[in-house]
């Protein structure tokens, strides 16, 4: 089965071909970030125009690298929630007009699903029921992965979600956006107990986390340096914050997978990019006896292929959308 995917959740115009859930025959990316980062951080208005200028294109360019025609596409799958909703309006407007044109069945997709169902594609083996983080600029949350489309959410940050925290220390550090891959490149060789940044707990869950501490205590250790003329080690700095993350991320998960009895640990989301916290799950994983499974880096971030891997297993369960479908904000996955 082949499905046209199309995912513009936040600032990345995203169309895929995915064959079967599992393969993937293109992934066409266009990448706003240059556009946003002289603002430090994501435009509403400037990403939504930038999908509009960019979509028909995409989807144009996905078909023929893919080596199909119109014709051999058998459905089409949309991510419609959750996100910025100028952006996913767009997303989900192209794929109902495509669906329609086609005269063939369109899926809606769950952003967050997308994420977990990345591993399908990276992972042909791995198959539910698993234990699931998923962390990204937006969310952070862990799931308990029942079924391909069978999910629960464990527990879920309270307020800030990784990613913004990664974006927020980049900007007071003087780094470009997007912030993930410059705190990560500056924390490597930095001395991660040379700041202790606070790790929270959320009372009557064990599960649920919170980040807003953490990029507060960020933000005011580096302004009371700079009144007071002090010098920052920045790398330290970048290294005790990441360390700081992962101490949230990695004994949750891992306390939750023994809770639950799962031997499989997924970790999806732009944030699972990090080589620290990838490095810190592999050493969970071996010390606990769990099979890890990270997608490679191309297929973190946001991308339409996970969208397709999603909308395949979406479709066997028997989910579809008409014309009236509308974009989200917000929604439980």
């Amino acid at each position: 089965m082949i499905i046209l995917a199309f995912e513009s959740t936040c600032d990345e115009t995203a169309v895929a071909v995915v064959e079967d859930g599992r393969h993937i025959l293109t992934d066409q990316i266009f990448s706003q970030a240059q556009l946003h980062a002289v603002y430090g951080g994501v435009v509403p208005e400037i990403a939504s125009r930038c999908h509009v200028e960019s979509i028909s294109l995409l989807a144009q360019r996905a078909i023929e690298a893919a080596g199909i025609t119109r014709e051999d596409i058998d459905a089409v799958a949309v991510s419609y929630a959750p996100g910025l909703i100028g952006a996913v309006l767009v997303g989900v407007n192209f794929a109902k007009a495509t669906a329609l044109s086609l005269g063939v069945p369109l899926i809606p997709v769950h952003h967050i699903r997308g994420h977990i169902a990345a591993n399908y594609l990276a992972y042909p083996e791995l198959e539910p029921p698993f234990l699931c983080l998923a962390i990204s600029g937006g969310n952070t949350i862990l799931v308990d992965v029942r079924g391909y489309t069978d999910m629960k959410i464990l527990g879920a940050t309270r307020d800030d979600a990784a990613g913004e925290c990664f974006d927020k220390t980049a900007r007071v550090l003087g780094l470009p956006y997007p912030g993930g891959k410059p705190i990560d490149q500056l924390s490597q060789g930095g001395d991660d107990q040379r700041y202790s940044f606070p790790l929270a707990h959320v009372a009557g869950n064990p599960y649920d986390m919170s980040f807003s501490g953490l990029k507060t205590a960020v933000i005011n250790l580096v302004h009371n340096a700079q009144q007071k003329g002090e010098e920052i080690d920045r790398a330290g700095l970048a290294a005790s914050f990441t360390k700081a993350v992962s101490d949230s991320l990695v004994p949750r998960t891992v306390m939750a997978a023994k809770e639950l009895g799962y031997d499989k640990v997924v970790v999806a989301g732009g944030v699972a990019a990090n080589s620290r916290i990838r490095a810190d799950f592999q050493k969970a994983a071996e010390e606990n006896g769990f099979s890890l499974y990270v997608p490679p880096l191309k297929l973190c971030g946001d991308n339409g292929a996970m969208i397709g891997a999603q909308g395949y297993y979406e479709y066997l369960a028997g989910v579809r959308a008409g014309s009236d479908l509308n974009a989200y904000a917000t929604m439980d996955l």
